[in-house]
């Protein structure tokens, strides 16, 4: 490997280290972790490995990683000088939203210091919250007949935010579930969950993207619609009766209007879906595909050379909707299903849908920040293909004659290509899993070596990260305002980065610095498994509220005066209100077998001065912020004493916030 291409990942004190190892010198991290990746054993047991397999430093033209972060000067590394380090009292410049993966949950991440700021729950309960416990998140997470919650898992692996004139507003977010193909959107003032949706007749809602205007109204410049892929093919009705003819399952592309959370349609597909990105004009949706062979077994899904980056043409799918053209939903729901398989859509002036042939197993597809193209990298392929969005509209349109056509460019990158992030400077920024590197290219040299212009320079960096990545993200990267700045990726491996807690190791984020020439690893920080995509706000994008208003909950104790508690036969309300140190009543008594809803406001108005509520052997547990109302429903079937406390410190007098709940026998 060149100078030029291979950048020092490990200091000099743990490349001596690695030395004593039982692999020869000559042998790099990133030729063992490829070959490792292809023969199925990345990700296990290569601790040793990749500790034999440091080397030196060498001499060339990008920066170096070390586990300090501490990054070369800027005119050594020929990159940008940014730094990471924000003083204390100071803040970051972006939000992150991350994924937060199998735990069900969402996180708040600043950057550039990687500090984590928030979890928030969404499709996990959550004991220091309430989330799950309260009835208003009950409410929302979805219950069985009795009370208790319909699914107590979720795995997030996509966030993406509203948009107005091409670029975040800061007003929602959304994030997907795969186990459940469940859609969640939070509020960007508040950073809570508001709304959570069971997609139906899917499994495996993986890929997600809102749309950034409306395809036909020019006035309509905001998010209207989220686009959701589903990535399992099912049996329709999946109910047992049809399991074993796999050649008719299908999947559904689904559209969820963005204000109600109601889904408007469905879309029949050939094959699956992974990932979604939406145009900057709003008339385009696409969705790469890595099983076009319907594949049921692991071979089944490799046999194929080409899948699919497939697109949707989303005024002709709304036109087909409005007319009627559609097949009645499997589950008996309202849901209106267009067909768009290849059969039914072959005359591209009429079609829905539009296939595009795409080597070999792409893991995602993504939208230049000029609108121009998107990019949908192959998997098993070590290219990145450059769609030209105009094409595929002339191809509607009856004037391209192949969809293939519309691919401009497909330059050989690297091995494992998966995820591209850009820089608003026409470079774009691709994952090499087995590499396990980023590799920085240009789109318009892309283009042009596609044409056969051998000067044409279309790789201009590689860089090593730690270990395998996965998804990347740079600053503002998804609208039209991506600044070039910052590239986070997240590393799916982490090994011998961090010191060690056991068999599970988190995953490791490292920043990236690319603003100059050459890309700059400055910083790494590890994080709790596993997070997924993320995407990177200004922070003067984002608006939040310090404090609720009491009005905006109808079960508000709004006067301390209206604590009580009320009795309907075996029904006891307890109305309690909350001002550090103290609950609004000392004391409330209910009977053995009554069923209990207590009802708390926090009537401070002083910014972050939140309580807790929390009852022993009931398992309650809860937070109000400040002007915000929750509540609890529970059977008392235990007869005692029960002392209530405050479990979120709040005030000098903390630990004497206390009441007590008397269970009469």
């Amino acid at each position: 490997m060149n100078s030029d291409n291979k950048r020092q990942s490990l200091t000099e004190s743990h490349s001596e280290q690695a030395g004593s190892g039982g692999l020869q010198e000559e042998v790099s991290r990133r030729k063992f972790l490829g070959m490792a990746a292809f023969t199925g054993l990345a990700g296990a047991g290569l601790s040793v490995g990749l500790a034999s397999c440091g080397k030196g430093p060498e001499k060339g033209g990008g920066g170096s990683a070390s586990h300090t972060a501490t990054a070369p000067a800027a005119s050594e590394a020929g990159g940008g000088g940014l730094s990471y380090h924000v003083d204390p009292g100071q803040l970051d410049t972006y939000y992150s939203m991350y994924s937060g993966g199998h735990s069900g949950e969402v996180r708040i991440i600043g950057e550039p210091s990687g500090r984590v700021i928030m979890r928030i729950p969404v499709f996990n309960p959550d004991p220091m919250s309430g989330w799950g416990i309260t009835n208003e998140s009950k409410a929302i997470l979805g219950t069985k007949e009795d009370g208790s919650l319909k699914y107590t898992t979720g795995d997030t692996h996509h966030v993406h935010g509203s948009y107005k004139d091409g670029t975040y507003d800061g007003k929602y977010f959304w994030v997907n579930d795969k186990i459940h193909s469940r859609i969640a959107r939070i509020r960007g003032d508040v950073m809570v969950c508001d709304k959570i949706t069971e997609l139906p007749n899917v499994q495996g809602f993986h890929g997600i993207f809102p749309d950034k205007r409306d395809p036909v109204d020019p006035k309509i410049n905001h998010t209207t619609r989220v686009f959701c892929g589903s990535e399992f093919r099912i049996p329709h009705p999946n109910d047992g009766t049809n399991m074993e003819d796999t050649d008719a399952y299908y999947g559904l592309f689904t559209c969820v209007d963005a204000e109600t959370m109601e889904v408007r349609w469905q879309v029949k597909v050939d094959g699956n879906m992974d990932l979604v990105a939406t145009s900057y004009d709003g008339k385009l949706a696409a969705v790469n595909q890595y099983n076009t062979e319907k594949g049921v077994t692991f071979s089944g899904m490799m046999s194929a050379e080409r899948d699919s980056c497939l697109f949707f043409n989303i005024a002709r799918i709304e036109e087909a909707v409005k007319a009627g053209k559609v097949i009645s939903s499997p589950d008996g729901s309202n849901v209106p299903i267009v067909d768009g398989t290849k059969a039914a859509n072959s005359d591209p002036k009429t079609a829905l849908t539009c296939y595009v042939p795409i080597p070999k197993s792409p893991h995602g597809v993504n939208a230049s920040p000029d609108g121009k193209y998107f990019v949908c990298s192959g998997k098993l392929s070590p290219t990145a293909s450059v769609i030209d969005l105009s094409l595929i509209l002339k191809w509607f349109d009856g004037e391209l004659k192949d969809p293939r056509d519309a691919v401009v460019a497909e330059p050989e990158i690297g091995l494992g290509p998966l995820h591209t992030s850009f820089d608003g400077r026409g470079n774009a920024y691709t994952t090499l899993f087995l590499d396990s590197q980023i590799v920085k290219w240009n789109v318009e040299a892309a283009i042009k070596a596609y044409k056969g212009d051998k000067n044409a320079k279309v790789i201009i960096d590689k860089i090593d990260v730690h270990y395998q990545p996965g998804h990347l993200n740079a600053s503002m990267n998804e609208t039209k305002e991506a600044d070039g700045k910052w590239l986070v990726i997240g590393n799916k491996f982490s090994k011998d980065r961090f010191l060690p807690v056991g068999p599970m190791h988190p995953e490791n984020e490292q920043l990236i610095d690319i603003s100059g020439e050459k890309m700059r690893l400055v910083h790494e920080a590890p994080v709790y498994p596993e997070p997924h995509d993320f995407i990177l706000i200004r922070r003067d994008v984002i608006k939040t509220r310090q404090i609720f208003t009491m009005d905006e909950f109808p079960l508000a104790v709004k006067d301390q005066k209206e604590s009580r508690v009320e009795r309907n036969g075996n029904k006891a309300t307890i109305y309690l209100t909350s001002m550090a140190p103290a609950y609004s009543l000392t004391e409330f008594k209910v009977k053995q077998g009554d069923e209990v809803t207590i009802i708390l406001t926090n009537h401070d108005k002083v910014e972050d001065l939140c309580h807790g509520f929390a009852i022993p052997k009931y398992n309650i547990n809860f937070v109000v912020s400040p002007q915000e109302t929750k509540s609890v429903t529970f059977i008392a079937d235990k007869p005692g004493v029960y002392w209530c406390y405050c479990t979120h410190f709040c005030h000098a007098l903390h630990l004497e916030m206390r009441s007590r709940l008397l269970v009469e026998p």
